[in-house]
């Protein structure tokens, strides 16, 4: 899945995103390191510099989490995506985020 347009829609054109895909394993190390939660999580966003930022993605728990909220990997991909990107523009979980969110979804065509 290609997330480019997204990013620009979302972060901007100016912005470095990096993606990265990891294990359970790793997803577990950098969440303990960085949010002191000693477990595995869909995604996580680091923030780098004003214009950059970096998402990192567990696989392995995204499909398992897709399964209990109905939806095929490549949906609860495309919405955790969205999610980790207004995470690094600097939202935090509330009914803001979740309009942007469904805005963003709709938009893109990713089904939630």
């Amino acid at each position: 899945m290609r997330f480019e347009k997204l990013k620009n829609d979302i972060l901007g054109k100016q912005y470095s995103l990096s993606i990265a895909y990891v294990s359970e394993k790793k997803s577990r190390e950098i969440n303990k390191k960085y949010r002191k939660k000693n477990k595995a999580t869909n995604v996580l966003s680091f923030s780098l510099r004003k214009n950059e930022g970096e998402l990192v993605l567990c696989p392995a728990v995204i499909k398992r989490e897709a399964k209990i909220f109905s939806k095929n990997f490549r949906q609860f991909l495309g919405f955790l995506v969205i999610h980790g990107m207004l995470h690094l523009k600097g939202l935090t979980h509330g009914s803001k985020m979740e309009k942007l969110e469904n805005f963003y979804c709709k938009k893109f065509k990713i089904n939630l």
